[in-house]
């Protein structure tokens, strides 16, 4: 028997606390995520030994949601599996978005909660909920531990599921009665775990392949559609090399950042609701549309049924869910998208007698050339004013390596036109919308890379909701930077409230009651900055930066900024709010991306 808390004793009977710790240590984890309460003391009181004995290290969050988020920061930068603990009633239903946040972008999570002893169940004891049934639609899987010898098995099966397939958040419920149990302990290895119910990954079939390879051969118009399944899978160099091969532009959903650097000339940028106008275009006039890791929502295909509707579709997707679930595609293959590209690319390297004329494309990207250079993406530089753009893409260029969090809202939709990341080091709530997520998220990423650059995109309203982080990036002298978008409004509900309800502004100003953010920095020990002037912003931007601890910055910018382009709600891509604005300004911002011929 392997006990990695003390190999030196002879145990024959453990606590289910125990074996709890010693199940995740032995599944790899090196940190932990959460907020102690009276279910889970048992967990936490063996936390104390294990920590003692440097096997695991725990990070206190400030609220459960904060623990989450951090988890879940971690996992994205990762690709490992992030822990966190709560515990019962309110500390778990605090979880909540957390994990939602979680499944619906498809992130490892394994999530630990305390709950009321075995005889207390259903009781309605003292912060006793059901957060089994609770949770029940937006985990992958959830467990109630109500055998001791059961935790090592589900323990590693939590972690085995939270990463097989498509990865996703798995809940461990453990009643306080359960942690304090002695009993003879037997530990199940990550190795020994066998799931019969698990789909085994695909493997992509010749005759798939020669499929694609017949679509790609006749389409003179194709286009990738890059989503966050490219990412999970780390499939960027062999996306990258397919794209090259066969000279394919690319576009990438909000999930799928960092798949190609967004200055190579096949880079289209992000589609959707505020993608780049070039890239809506493209999606809107290809005749074959590659989508790998990515499942047509509804913020990157408008109007469905006017999405690529000249298009015929090929859908790699590890995911049997996706598969047809909102666009019916000519070939499908379910499976990993780095094995099937590899596996096309192989394919095409194993058969002499395949040739493909690099000019086919040629006519496509000099129309992408037009468009780009027709519509760019534009950075306003107002006299007065400091525009968000602006500044972030001026953070963006002092700091290309930098992992970057954001929060949700306008300055998100900036963030994710304006940034240029690696791939993993783009962490931002995509489909669930969490405000609140950078701050905490950011603390997971610095925890995972402690000798990396991180910097946290919010907006004033959004780092309202989670900001007691700050004291946990204090406890543990965490480097992160914090720049707080400042339009003084809830920014992107001001900005629908404007264009599609007759700008009337119902509770979306932020204004009144907002905290000066440089003091209360400066309350947690933390230093606070304020960016008000053009003429002043390099050089407090390089100060933001080069600080050697954490830093938050105040940027004061144009209050009606809005953030173009933009699909209306049950509009097509090609009919975006703002590109004539985008046209008519080129000549006095400057642009975004090369416009070179492609």
């Amino acid at each position: 028997m392997n006990i990695n808390y003390n190999s030196d004793l002879q145990i024959k009977e453990v606590t289910g606390a125990f074996a709890l710790m010693d199940s995740l240590v032995n599944n790899n984890v090196k940190y932990v995520f959460g907020y102690p309460g009276g279910a889970i003391l048992p967990i936490y009181d063996e936390l104390y030994k294990w920590e003692n004995k440097g096997l695991i290290k725990h990070i206190l969050c400030r609220h459960e949601q904060g623990a989450s988020h951090a988890a879940d920061g971690y996992a994205r930068s990762t690709g490992q599996v992030g822990v966190c603990f709560a515990t019962s009633g309110p500390g778990a239903t605090n979880l909540v978005s957390g994990i939602a946040t979680a499944q619906l972008d498809s992130v490892p999570l394994v999530l630990i909660t305390g709950q009321v002893a075995r005889p207390f169940i259903g009781t309605d004891a003292f912060q006793e909920v059901d957060i089994f049934g609770i949770t029940l639609p937006i985990v992958k899987h959830s467990y109630v531990v109500r055998d001791p010898r059961d935790m090592s098995r589900i323990v590693s099966e939590a972690f085995y599921i939270a990463q097989h397939g498509r990865p996703g958040p798995v809940l461990i419920d453990v009643p306080k009665d359960v942690g304090l149990e002695k009993f003879s302990y037997e530990p199940l290895y990550p190795n020994d775990v066998k799931l019969l119910g698990c789909r085994p990954i695909m493997k992509p079939k010749n005759s798939q392949i020669v499929k694609i390879l017949h679509l790609l051969y006749e389409s003179s118009q194709p286009l990738l559609y890059v989503g966050g399944g490219s990412i999970i899978a780390g499939a960027h160099q062999v996306i990258k090399e397919f794209a090259y091969r066969f000279q394919i532009p690319i576009c990438t959903t909000l999930m799928g950042k960092g798949i190609i650097d967004e200055n190579d000339n096949l880079c289209l940028g992000m589609l959707g609701m505020h993608g780049t106008a070039y890239a809506n275009f493209a999606v809107s006039e290809c005749d074959l549309l590659i989508a790998l890791g990515a499942r047509f929502d509804d913020r990157v295909t408008g109007k469905l049924d006017e999405f690529a509707c000249n298009a015929k579709v090929i859908h790699v997707d590890i995911d049997p869910a996706e598969i047809g679930k909102n666009r019916v595609p000519q070939v499908a293959i379910l499976g990993d998208v780095k094995e099937v590209i590899s596996h096309i690319l192989y394919y095409l390297d194993s058969s002499s007698n395949l040739v493909f004329n690099s000019e086919q494309t040629c006519s496509w990207k000099n129309r992408i050339s037009m468009w780009k250079n027709q519509y760019p993406l534009l950075i306003p530089k107002h006299v007065s004013n400091l525009s968000p753009q602006e500044v972030i893409f001026s953070l963006s260029r002092i700091q290309p390596n930098a992992y970057f969090t954001t929060d949700v809202g306008q300055h998100q939709m900036w963030a994710a036109q304006f940034v240029n990341v690696l791939p993993r080091h783009w962490m931002s709530s995509s489909g669930l919308g969490t405000m609140g997520y950078g701050l905490p998220a950011a603390i997971g990423v610095q925890v995972a890379h402690p000798s990396e650059s991180v910097i946290c995109i919010s907006g004033d309203a959004s780092f309202q909701m989670n900001f007691q982080e700050l004291a946990t990036i204090v406890q543990y002298n965490l480097p992160i930077k914090i720049i707080i978008i400042n339009n003084k409004w809830q920014g992107m509900v001001r900005q629908w409230q404007q264009a599609f309800y007759g700008e009337r502004y119902s509770h979306s100003n932020m204004e009144k009651g907002a905290p000066d953010f440089v003091l209360l920095a400066k309350s947690f020990g933390i230093l606070g900055l304020c960016l008000e002037h053009r003429h002043d912003m390099n050089k407090v931007l390089h100060r933001f930066i080069s600080h050697s601890g954490p830093c938050l910055l105040n940027c004061n910018v144009k209050e009606e900024e809005n953030c173009y382009p933009m699909v209306a709600p049950g509009k097509s891509n090609s009919q975006m709010i703002g590109i004539s604005k985008l046209a008519k300004n080129k000549s006095t911002s400057l642009t975004r991306l090369k416009v070179d011929s492609l």
